[in-house]
């Protein structure tokens, strides 16, 4: 099986935008679970609304891949799931090393989705003498002294660095200098890298105070749309009435139409 290191996906070659990119991994989540239940066919409205995207969207970003399925039967699940695996390049084997086992990265290891997506655990390592040598998923933990003899007998382009903060830029850099060209980072800090090296950052911290705005913003609209509840009765707030020129009468006089800048 092909390794990582000598194939890349073609999808800058293609022309393909990043939005697209992005969403081909809810396309295939969605296709490989209407293949678990034999599904032969589905609608570009179905499978939009499986990935949460709108269908024109959909059809657009297929448009990129060559696929615009069949008038009235729709797209054939089995090709599909095969067509964006190739273009995502789970068609081969990809090689992966996760370096800092703490929690996270033990978390990590021990994710069963990987290996069932193209993704290979060729090593886990970590800075720590303690660490090294025990098992964790089934492998021995290396020390990062051996960071890059171990990227270079397995042919690894892909690394996970899941590192407390200070120690992210140091890996990052070891690991770029070892030939890795894409970066997973799970490490709460931004990563310099050079022209050439793609960086994907995880960041749990962040998306948690995305849904505190949210729910923020929510709380603010609610107490809101409370405080302009409209009076039940005349007696509980101050009449207002029309006057003659189509403006409104209040208590202190006229209210224009229209409120001044």
């Amino acid at each position: 099986m092909a390794t990582g290191r000598t194939h890349r996906p073609a999808t800058r070659s293609r022309g393909i935008p990043e939005a697209t990119v992005a969403r081909l991994p809810l396309y295939l989540r969605a296709l490989t679970a209407l293949s678990e239940r034999s599904v032969p066919t589905v609608s570009s409205e179905e499978l939009a609304a499986a990935a949460g995207v709108n269908s024109a969207k959909l059809r657009k970003d297929f448009s990129y891949l060559g696929s615009y399925g069949t008038r009235g039967v729709g797209y054939d699940v089995e090709y599909l799931v095969y067509q964006i695996s190739r273009e995502l390049g789970l068609t081969q084997d990809w090689p992966v090393v996760i370096v800092g086992i703490g929690n996270l990265g033990a978390a990590l290891a021990n994710y069963g989705g990987f290996a069932s997506r193209g993704f290979r655990v060729a090593a886990l390592i970590d800075a720590d003498p303690a660490m090294a040598g025990k098992p964790v998923a089934g492998l021995p933990v290396r020390h990062t002294d051996e960071l890059e003899s171990i990227i270079s007998e397995n042919g690894v382009s892909i690394g996970v660095i899941a590192t407390p903060a200070g120690a992210a830029q140091q890996v990052c850099d070891r690991l770029v200098a070892a030939g890795v060209t894409s970066i997973l980072n799970f490490a709460p800090t931004v990563l310099s890298v050079p022209d050439g090296v793609d960086v994907r950052k995880v960041d749990l911290s962040i998306e948690l105070q995305i849904l505190a705005f949210h729910e923020q913003r929510k709380a603010g609209e609610e107490g809101a749309a409370e405080t302009l509840e409209v009076p039940a009765t005349e007696e509980a707030a101050p009449s207002v009435r029309a006057g003659a020129d189509g403006g409104r009468k209040g208590p202190d006089g006229d209210v224009p139409a229209v409120m001044p800048a």
